[in-house]
Formats: structure tokens, C-alpha cells, sequence
């Protein structure tokens, strides 16, 4: 194993601030990137679609479990499968293995879910074998096929208006290597993290950053945000900033 060379601390800090740079321009064209997906067009999702929960036969609305948003993986657990029965494929395992807690995903107005060809009773037993939570459902008919996750896996964003129901994005491939964080799932929607320094298009919903984020048992639905974390996330923003050309600019996610 040839090491890299073994530098002095200085030399260090000068190594890293250098590729800092092209970090920061990386974190910049993600932002480009998920702006754009915001302004993706979107197609009706008129066929009914029929899956199997927990309590029984579910529609795709039904999934959104009252949401604006919906995000779900195609998870190869079934007959056919290498794994099966006692496990899902290794890859997607790998994947829901990364999810992270749902209720800050669900604070903005969000759902995931997961689905597969298995029975219900051998999804259940999975979760609780393998400590999941996300919801995970049963797919019936032809929605994998429909929606290109009859033969690999992906993730697929819907946004609903009222009961209609529309395609927003689809991410598979190394693309669902990055999917895990709240972050990344927000970033693949229609309406991203709905905060105030994103480019999003006129009138989509966008709240400050920060002072949303709460404890993942402590949201409450449509609470104001808490004063006193409002000062705590203020102070701390402040000490993100630098100077340039005389004036404080934010820096935001990395820059």
C-alpha cells in the first residue's frame, strides 16, 4: 500500500483548504441540480393502482398517508430473490439500513415508503428481524413496471394535488447509493427542503432554515417554531458567515 506523503500540520490545513475548494463547487452544483429537478415537469398518474399494508388494500393516495409528497423505493425482497426468505436482496438492504428517522422527512410534509412483491406477513417479519420502520407495502399489479422498477431498484417521487396524483422524479442506479438522509430524499422532490435560500420556482412553500429542525418525538404540526431555539440556530448560522467585500454572506450548506 503506497501511503500519501506525511506532511506538517500547516501543510495539512494548505492541503485541505485547496480541495476545499472543489468541494464547495461540488455542494454548489448539487444545489443547481436539485433546483432543477424542481422545475422538472410532471406527469398525471392516472392508472389506480392497488398494494397491500398492514391494515389491508391500499391506493397510491392511500400511501401518502395524507402528505403533499411521496417517495418510494422498489426493495427486491420476494420469491426469486438471492436472500429469500430469511433476507431482502443485499443491496437494498444495504440501502434501508441508511434510512434515517422518518419524522423529520415527515415534518416537511414528506412520506417514504418502501415496497416489494412479498406477502405482507414476510415483510413484517423482515422489519422487525432487521429493526425497520419505514412503512412497507405489497406491490399487486403492474406498478413496478410502470413506474421502471420491475427489474432494479430505484426511487420514485410523487407530488399530489388535492386526490390527483403526479410523477415528479426517479432516481435508480449509484443514484440511490446517496438516498438515506433527509437531505438527499428532500432534494429528489417536487418541492426540495422547502427553505428560504433555495431556487425554487414562485409561490412553493419555503420556510427558514434550522429553526424548523426538531427533536425527531417533538414535532408538532403547524407549531411555530420555538423562540428559544430560534436564538440558539441564529447564533450558530452567524458563525457559518465571512466576510466579503466588506458585507456577511451566508454560507450554506458546506460553502
Amino acid at each position: 500500500m503506497k501511503t500519501p506523503p506525511i506532511v506538517s500540520p500547516q501543510e495539512w490545513d494548505a492541503a485541505r483548504e485547496q480541495l476545499l475548494v472543489k468541494e464547495k463547487a461540488m455542494t454548489r452544483a448539487r444545489d443547481a441540480l436539485a433546483a432543477e429537478r424542481r422545475r422538472m415537469p410532471w406527469v398525471a398518474v392516472d392508472k389506480a393502482y392497488v398494494f397491500e399494508g398492514p391494515g389491508g388494500k391500499a391506493s397510491l393516495l392511500d400511501l401518502f398517508e395524507g402528505r403533499r409528497q411521496l417517495i418510494i423505493y422498489r426493495a427486491f425482497f420476494e420469491p426469486g430473490v438471492f436472500g429469500w426468505p430469511e433476507h431482502g436482496c443485499r443491496g437494498c438492504s444495504l440501502g434501508a439500513d441508511q434510512v434515517g428517522n422518518l419524522a423529520h422527512l415527515n415534518a416537511r410534509d414528506t412520506t417514504l415508503a418502501y415496497a416489494s412483491r412479498a406477502p405482507q406477513a414476510d415483510i413484517e417479519r423482515i422489519k422487525a428481524r432487521m429493526g425497520w420502520a419505514m412503512p412497507w407495502y405489497s406491490i399487486t399489479d403492474g406498478f413496478d413496471a410502470d413506474f421502471g422498477v420491475d427489474e432494479w431498484h430505484g426511487h420514485n417521487a410523487f407530488v399530489r394535488d388535492g386526490e390527483r396524483i403526479f410523477r415528479s422524479y426517479f432516481i435508480n442506479g449509484r443514484g440511490d447509493e446517496a438516498m438515506g438522509t433527509t437531505w438527499s430524499y428532500l432534494d429528489m422532490t417536487a418541492l426540495g427542503r422547502q427553505e428560504t435560500w433555495e431556487d425554487s420556482p414562485e409561490g412553493y412553500p419555503q420556510s427558514r432554515p434550522y429553526k424548523w429542525w426538531n427533536w425527531n418525538d417533538s414535532y408538532v404540526a403547524d407549531a411555530a417554531p420555538d423562540p428559544t431555539w430560534v436564538k440558539v440556530s441564529d447564533a450558530g448560522e452567524a458563525t457559518f458567515r465571512k466576510p466579503e467585500q466588506g458585507a456577511l454572506t451566508p454560507r450554506r450548506n458546506g460553502e
